[in-house]
Formats: structure tokens, sequence, C-alpha cells
């Protein structure tokens, strides 16, 4: 490409599905769920090694955390956090402030990836460049997932599809469907110029923003807007989005099921931390102490700090129920 490639890393969410280890003091991405010994940040911001340039965005209370798990990276902070329309909006004027005519590569600070990603990443910018629109990275999905949001792909491109609609998160007939038709699973990971992001923007629910990043007042332009997704502000609204075919396995780690996709079982069960288990088996164990599990099967049993989180693995989703109450009370 004749211009740079910056990767650009969210940091801002809370991973609520994922309490206890996760909280508002300490979100998912500070965690190692993954591997290693690493962050899922500090792992994301090294599998975006290959850019010229690696940014963070995140809000004003995770600032510092971020330079302290990533100190190779920039940081930007979002005055207010409120979701990922707003922050990547805010992110894209920033980076073309500091770096000029570039290409964004928008990664998710919380997904598990393995395999050839750079592969997949480039493809993707060079396409944004080609196509002046705004890529979505799809991954082929390996099960009928009900969590997920999902790709329609229209024309083929040889390297690229038109997006010919995106699909909110189906019912489990509408999923399977979806799976059989080829559809593609939306994995929050982009492409696009800051240019075509800020172009798009400003005719959607966030041109207020970027009215008010022009006039040099972001403070003025978020109390202007409303939280959104950058899905439902931009990517669903426009004619110019197309999908990029991943080729590396993936997952979001919403959940604590999603650990069992992901991390080593051992005795039938998956551990992260330190466990006994007896006459246990389809377990999820994680933890930073020590828990022990005997005859029981297919739970979730997650403690952290003093928090101890037991639910059937089934139904891992009603975490943020608990998170929800806990809100109440300020006790999350």
């Amino acid at each position: 490409m004749d211009r740079p490639l910056v990767a650009l890393v969210m940091a801002g969410g809370t991973g609520t599905r994922l309490y206890p280890a996760s909280r508002s003091d300490r979100p998912k991405q500070f965690l190692p769920l993954g591997d290693g010994d690493d962050s899922l940040l500090a792992e994301t911001v090294s599998r975006a090694g290959f850019a010229d340039e690696v940014f963070v965005v995140t809000g004003p209370e995770h600032a510092d955390r971020v330079r302290e798990h990533v100190p190779e990276a920039g940081v930007l902070v979002e005055p207010d956090p409120k979701d990922t329309g707003p922050a990547l909006v805010y992110a894209a004027h920033r980076v073309r402030e500091q770096v000029g005519d570039c290409v964004l590569l928008v990664l998710p600070s919380d997904h598990h990836v393995a395999g050839d990603f750079a592969a997949t990443a480039r493809r993707a910018a060079a396409v944004a460049v080609e196509t002046g629109g705004l890529v979505t990275v799809g991954v082929e999905p390996t099960r009928p997932a009900t969590g997920y949001g999902y790709v329609e792909p229209g024309t083929d491109h040889g390297d690229h599809f038109d997006v010919a609609q995106f699909r909110e998160k189906p019912d489990r007939g509408t999923a399977e469907r979806f799976v059989d038709e080829g559809f593609y699973w939306n994995a929050g990971m982009f492409a696009w110029t800051p240019e075509t992001l800020l172009r798009e923007a400003r005719d959607s629910p966030l041109a207020p923003l970027v009215d008010a990043l022009d006039d040099g007042d972001p403070e003025r332009g978020f109390d202007a807007v409303d939280p959104v997704s950058v899905d439902y502000a931009v990517l669903e609204r426009t004619d110019d989005a197309v999908v990029v075919p991943a080729t590396f396995e993936w997952d979001d780690l919403g959940s604590w099921d999603a650990l069992e996709r992901i991390a080593d079982g051992a005795d039938g069960n998956t551990v992260v931390g330190d466990a006994l288990t007896v006459d246990a088996t389809g377990n999820v164990v994680a933890t930073d102490g020590h828990v022990s599990l005997v005859g029981v099967d297919d739970l979730v049993v997650a403690a952290y700090d003093d928090r101890v989180l037991v639910v059937p693995k089934a139904e891992a989703q009603r975490v943020r129920e608990v998170v929800a109450e806990l809100r109440e009370t300020d006790d999350f």
C-alpha cells in the first residue's frame, strides 16, 4: 500500500459476562485468559506488530493500565465511553491528525485468534484502500451460534464480497439457516481509511460528533450523541460495506463457556488456574486461587478475589443478570 497501516485496538469494554474475573476496575482485556501469561490486550497488540503503528483507544479510567500493559502503543483517551461508534469516530479523527493519510485496522482487545492473522489483516487493509469502502472481517462459522451477528455476502469480487446485509444475533433455527447459506460471523474487526469512516459518519447519528471534532471540541461532540455501536450507526446504513473472509481461527471470549473452546482440558474439565476435580466432568473452572470440585458436572465455577460464581454451563450467558443487580448497588 502507498500509506501507513495503523492498528487501532479497542479497549474500553468491561466484559460483564466474565464476572467475577472481569469487574469495573479490571475489565477482561487486562486478564491473562489465553495460552500464556500476557493479558488479552497485550496479546492483541503483539498480534498487530506487523502494523506501522499501533494505537489503543480507551476510556479515562483505564488509560494508565493500558500504558502499563502495552507501553509500546499510543493511547487515545475518549472523553466519555459511549460504545464503539463514538470511540472509533474519535479515534479516526485523532489518528488522521497524528499520522495523516493512512488505513486503520480496527481490532477488539479481548478476542482469541490463532493462525495466520496478518495475511487476512493485510488483505482487509488493501481492500479498504482499493474500494474506498468499510471492510468487515468475516469468520466462517463453526457452529450455529446465537450470540454473534452475521454478515450475508453478496457479489463475489475474488478477495472480498459486497455485504448484502448485516443480520443481528439470531435464534437457533435462524442461525442454523445462516450457516447453511454461507453467512459469516461478524467478528468486530474492521478496516477503513479515516476519511471513509468520517465521511460515512457524517450521514449517521454520529454527525454531531464529527462536526465537533472538526471544531476541536470532542467533549461537546460526545455530549451530543448517544451510546451506539459502529455497526448500527454506520455499517448497517452504508452501501459501501464489504466483507473479507478470515483465514484464522477466532473466538470472542464473550462468556465463561468460551474457554472450553480455546483452553486445554484436564480430566474432562477446562481449567484456568489451580483446581482439583474429583469425579467431575464437563466443568469450566477459572480462579486466581484454588478451587476443588467433587461430584459435579457441566458447571462454570469462577473464583477471583473475594467473589465466587457458580452457574450451569448451559446458562453461562445469565452472568449478565448478576452484574446488572450488582451495578444497582455499585458493587460491580
